[in-house]
């Protein structure tokens, strides 16, 4: 699943403009490495999103394409 398409799905950023925005102007990471929106994720994959001096750290768990808003949460853990 694309990157920017896993941060709307899983509600980390909520429009998936706003999150190709976030990545192509490098405040998104991928296991340490600045990653771009069309960036392949994998379930483990470590993603860094950095805007001023707040830094969040999320593991991916699972990859769906469609989930509601309440289990959008089981997609990820905050590290």
């Amino acid at each position: 699943m694309r990157l920017d398409k896993f941060l709307k799905v899983s509600r980390i950023i909520k429009r998936r403009s706003v999150a190709n925005t976030a990545c192509s102007s490098g405040h998104v990471e991928v296991n340490g490495k600045v990653a771009k929106a069309g960036t392949v994720l994998k379930i483990g994959d470590e993603i860094t999103i950095t805007f001023n001096d707040n830094s969040n750290k999320y593991r991916v768990l699972d990859l769906k394409e469609h989930v509601g808003k309440d289990d959008s949460s089981s997609l990820y853990e905050v590290i």
